[in-house]
């Protein structure tokens, strides 16, 4: 099997090789470990020399959308975008509290007023000096494309950011002082761009970013072949939370279906197989000798979102009695047994068991009742069965979600008041369409941008939000202002109580439906994996034995 890696490694990279001169031309168990047990001391140098090479080989099936921040809001995007920008703040490998990065440092100056100072002598790899402008273009770029399917909403307190020298800017804000600002700095509405490549006012093509090498991370990409294969080189000024690159690069490829992914990692083609294996594999790769499963915080929620504006029923009464009699229907318990055999859990509100203020507004409100979901109905003049179109997708969320769809199907037409159309749709025209009014319900998943309740309520409440389907209540959006800049923390645990609360007796805009935890499978010479309650999986860290 070693053997088998070796040659893969080589060959790719000599693919790799060559795409980058194509590009240039053109312009704890048994076999499981989890994220604290990393391997202790490296090979010594003799086995070093002998190892062929310390690059990395990583397989997924997540999607990359753009490679331009302002333009993506996905995790096959982010995945890759945390590898090559820098931040003015992150995570450090195995903290999940934010810390500079391109920043010397970050403070407040007034209650509504950021101030950041960038360290000196950063550049991009391009040979462009990485400064206070550049900053200001990045952030405000967001705001000015605010793209569709895009981070800008995390930005909904942000009033304008100005420069104060080369190397400092302040982030003025709505509200403050924000308790969640210095994590949204580390998400993906944070990659700090080169103002010389990227345009100020629409998107950047992939093309145009890595032929301008615009690329201040702990890595470059020097061949980009958009959902087929990426090569990153690590770049050795990159000085930032991550720290030092352990690796000689990582070429990630991409597989269409979590089988093909698993039986390369199985055949050695590949070193890690990230996002997204089945259940039925995890339990699989397991039992291989060859195969160490790592296993890290969860974070990861699934969903079924309500468009608004196109969902059955011609009143905004009518509407909000479907979707309580949905979420009267669904059952989540047997989602995760019977589909996800526990992988996934269910959820009962918005934000996760672990986080402060968390609660199980939703299942409380709504408890598996067919009488009471056709009482929701008959009580809104709403006529049975009721149609519903609802579209899910099949590669993002890995292959079990043709199940997962399957079940829910069923549970609603077995109720006697739904007739469910189930429709699937990849993921690149997927994600266009649901924010297009497309699709009157569909599922998504949630990848957590940071470690804190917020990022599960205000993506997805305040006005102009990412889901894009219409809801606006200025009642969850205050309480959402609260939250963010309410210092006491029991407080605060109880006003993000309060919004899943409201959220669920008053508006169910959004239907929780299960939570996940982070996993990942690797050969057993691969070490110092990093699952952390970040959520951001790193390369920096990882190496070879």
């Amino acid at each position: 099997m070693t053997t088998f890696r070796k040659s893969a490694g080589v060959a790719l990279t000599a693919v790799a090789a060559a795409l980058a001169l194509t590009a240039c031309g053109a312009g704890n168990t048994d076999n499981k470990t989890t994220s604290s047990e990393t391997a202790s001391a490296a090979e010594s140098s003799a086995a070093q020399v002998e190892t062929a090479s310390s690059e990395l080989i990583a397989g997924t099936t997540d999607k990359v959308t753009f490679l331009d921040p302002a333009g993506s809001y996905d995790n096959g995007s982010y995945h890759v975008e945390i590898q090559v920008y820098q931040f003015l703040y992150g995570f450090k490998p195995g903290d999940a509290s934010p810390q500079p990065d391109a920043a010397e440092k970050c403070e407040y100056t007034s209650d509504t007023v950021l101030q950041c100072k960038l360290k000196s002598g950063l550049m991009f790899a391009n040979g462009h000096a990485l400064t206070a402008s550049d900053v200001k273009v990045s952030f405000d770029r967001q705001l000015e494309i605010y793209y569709d399917n895009g981070p800008a909403s995390l930005l909904s307190n942000l009033a304008s950011v100005d420069i104060v020298d080369d190397l400092t800017v302040n982030f003025n804000l709505k509200a403050g002082p924000d308790q969640t600002f210095l994590q949204i700095l580390a998400t993906p509405v944070g990659p700090i761009v080169d103002e010389e490549v990227f345009s100020a006012t629409e998107l950047t093509s992939d093309a145009d970013i890595v032929a301008g090498n615009a690329f201040s991370g702990p890595y470059v990409i020097d061949s980009w072949k958009i959902n087929d294969t990426v090569h990153l080189t690590p770049y050795p000024a990159y000085n930032g939370v991550q720290g030092e690159v352990q690796n000689d690069g990582v070429t990630i490829t991409y597989y269409s279906e979590s089988t093909n992914l698993k039986l390369a990692l199985e055949n050695g083609d590949i070193d890690m197989a990230l996002r997204s294996l089945t259940p039925t594999d995890i339990e699989s790769l397991k039992t291989n000798s060859n195969v160490k499963v790592w296993e890290g915080p969860g974070g990861e929620i699934r969903y079924i979102v309500f468009n608004l504006n196109t969902m059955p029923g011609d009143t905004a009464e009518q509407k909000l009695a479907v979707r309580q009699a949905i979420a009267s229907v669904v059952d989540r318990e047997a989602l995760s047994t019977e589909v996800y055999k526990g992988l996934y859990t269910p959820l009962c509100s918005w934000v996760p068991d672990g986080l402060p203020g968390a609660n199980t507004a939703a299942c409380d409100t709504y408890p598996l009742d067919t009488a009471k979901a056709a009482q929701y109905l008959s009580d809104a003049g709403v006529a049975t069965p009721v149609v519903l179109n609802l579209q899910y997708n099949p590669d993002h969320y890995g292959s079990s979600s043709d199940q997962e769809y399957a079940r829910i199907k069923a549970q609603l037409e077995a109720s006697g008041l739904f007739t469910v159309n189930l429709q699937s749709t990849e993921w690149v025209q997927y994600s266009a369409d649901r924010s297009a009014d497309v699709y009157p319900l569909y599922q998504l998943g949630w990848f957590p941008d940071y470690p804190d309740a917020d990022n599960y309520l205000a993506p997805f409440f305040v006005k102009d939000n990412f889901l894009n389907n219409h809801f606006d209540e200025p009642e969850v959006q205050e309480l959402i202002a609260k939250e963010q800049t309410t210092a006491d923390a029991t407080e605060r645990a109880n006003v993000i109580g309060e919004i899943q609360t409201v959220m669920a007796e008053k508006y169910l805009s959004t239907l929780p439906l299960l939570q996940g935890t982070q996993v990942l499978a690797a050969a057993t010479d691969v070490q110092d994996i990093v699952l952390d309650a970040s959520f951001q999986f790193r390369y920096a860290t990882v190496s070879k034995a």
